[in-house]
């Protein structure tokens, strides 16, 4: 079991930029791949970065790569989100899952190859 904890959502002007944390507890954290998802409003939910358990291979959607950067710290079971450039699209939920597959194994995209989720943090961009 895994128990995941988000921080660091809040509001936040165009062009600003925000850190998301999210804190793991449970056995095992460094073995999982790490990813972070986000929901707007009357949208499904959408995958934004993940993050091998070594933290040496990362992924990102098109639409925030280079704007965005994911990184973990096992020593303290965290993985963050670095957002930078931020856009009101980006405003939804922001959601930090792990998945038990190997990098490679899975597509990393799908909601659905994560067991376990945190409870989400907010993140509004204004204009």
């Amino acid at each position: 079991q895994v128990q995941l904890v988000e921080s660091g959502g809040g509001l936040v002007q165009a062009g600003g930029s925000l850190r998301l944390s999210c804190a793991a507890s449970g056995r095992s954290f460094s073995s999982y791949t790490m990813g972070w998802f986000r929901q707007a409003p009357g949208k499904e939910r959408e995958f934004v970065s993940a993050v091998s358990w070594s933290g040496g291979r990362t992924d990102y959607a098109d639409s925030v790569k280079g704007r965005f950067t994911i990184s973990r710290d096992n020593a303290k079971n965290t993985v963050y989100l670095q957002m930078n450039s931020l856009k009101p699209e980006d405003t939804a939920v922001y959601y930090c899952a792990a998945s038990p597959n190997s990098w490679g194994r899975f597509d990393r995209g799908r909601n659905t190859e994560y067991d376990y989720w945190g409870q989400g943090t907010q993140v509004t961009v204004s204009s």
